[in-house]
């Protein structure tokens, strides 16, 4: 997109959002900001809090999506140790690993024993609802394994966050991921599209009635603003749509578009977005997932908000990528999601300062660089100030 169109489409979306939170595009530039919050208010404290309609659920996929590209094989210890410092955050969902075949992703065969860890652990939560951990099940067998593990533990994690009386029991839920194109899908899945959703049928059945209650399903659909082998065209958004549709009607509960190139653009989000909307596809239950590879990830997330969208998958210090995806680098930073959220007048209840220091320590455990350029910021202020 042309550099005077992209400031036009933001000139548009920011000052609505910023209204919408009660807020004038003013007093956003007037506000004084903190190092490490875009919402102090002028005598250090927090702002009021925003109406539910401003508050925005953070899904931290760091973890999983983050760490299982990476070649050097990373301690159990590290991930564990990565995900009790994310739940210090203030973040309500993190993913935390993906039962499928070592032989694809080597970097997840310990999953089984992070699950362990977390029911036997129970992490407690900040916030007032517990946390909800996140596993990827792509297949029926992948499921069993995640299954009997929840079994040897029926009173150590609860199906719902709004389930739990207290904020120490973890919720549990289960994601499949599908693709938006036909290439893709072979290369990630080894399958065409219309194979993994009968893959997923039984994964998805599984998970509504092998437990005592329901366990909740995120499906996520892949290459939704463009393919790095079959491009984008304008029957991209009709083909998600479909999926999207098949993916709820066979139960999932939510379903996380990704952009997993980094090729979205504010007019193809809107696009898909409008699109899905025409297809009677509620807001509500859908998520974006994006990557910053061309540097759009918050000018689509801006998108997205106008559109009433309240679910995003970040990753601290913006780990992660797709090697079926050439080219493409990783997930949009949490830090840079949650200070451009919190700007224009959104909640998402993240501690962006203690957000920052996770970053910048995992990028050194795995010897990646700190993408996110408001950690890197956020720590420089700090040191700047002599604050530790």
């Amino acid at each position: 997109m042309a550099r005077h169109a992209l400031i036009s489409t933001s000139r548009r979306i920011i000052p609505r959002i910023v209204a919408n939170a009660g807020l004038s595009c003013s007093g956003v530039r007037s506000r004084r900001r903190g190092f490490a919050t875009a919402t102090d208010t002028p005598n250090g404290g927090r702002a009021a809090a925003a109406p539910l309609d401003n508050h925005v659920k953070i899904v931290e996929v760091g973890p999983r999506d983050g760490l299982q590209n990476e070649k050097a094989v990373i301690p159990l210890a590290t991930k564990i140790d990565l995900i009790e410092r994310l739940a210090t955050t203030g973040l309500s969902t993190i993913e935390a690993g993906s039962f499928v075949s070592p032989k694809w992703v080597p970097q997840m065969n310990n999953s089984s024993e992070i699950l362990q860890h977390l029911l036997e652990r129970q992490i407690p939560s900040p916030g007032v609802q517990p946390l909800t951990f996140s596993f990827l099940t792509p297949n029926i067998k992948g499921f069993s394994t995640a299954s009997a593990i929840l079994a040897q533990h029926p009173d150590s994690f609860s199906t719902s966050p709004s389930e739990s009386n207290d904020n120490i029991k973890p919720a549990l839920e289960i994601a499949v991921f599908a693709a938006a194109t036909e290439s893709f899908s072979q290369k990630n899945l080894n399958c065409s599209i219309a194979d993994s959703l009968r893959q997923f049928a039984p994964v998805i059945q599984a998970a509504k009635e092998s437990l005592s209650a329901p366990l909740r399903v995120r499906a996520y659909i892949s290459v939704v603003l463009g393919c790095p082998f079959e491009g984008y065209s304008s029957e991209t958004p009709h083909r998600v749509a479909e999926i999207a549709a098949s993916l709820l009607e066979m139960g999932a509960d939510e379903i996380a578009l990704g952009d997993t190139t980094g090729l979205g653009t504010a007019p193809r989000t809107r696009e898909l977005l409008k699109c899905l909307q025409s297809a009677g596809i509620r807001s509500e239950d859908l998520s974006m997932h994006f990557h910053d590879t061309y540097g759009q990830a918050l000018v689509n997330t801006a998108v997205a908000l106008e559109h009433g969208i309240r679910t995003f998958d970040s990753s601290v210090g913006g780990l992660g990528g797709c090697p079926y995806s050439p080219g493409a680098t990783g997930n949009v930073s949490t830090e840079n999601m949650v200070y451009f959220l919190e700007s224009i007048g959104m909640e998402t209840g993240v501690d962006l300062d203690a957000l920052a220091d996770v970053g910048a320590w995992i990028t050194e455990q795995v010897g990646k660089p700190n993408e996110s350029a408001v950690g890197k910021a956020v720590i420089g202020a700090r040191s700047r100030l002599g604050v530790n």
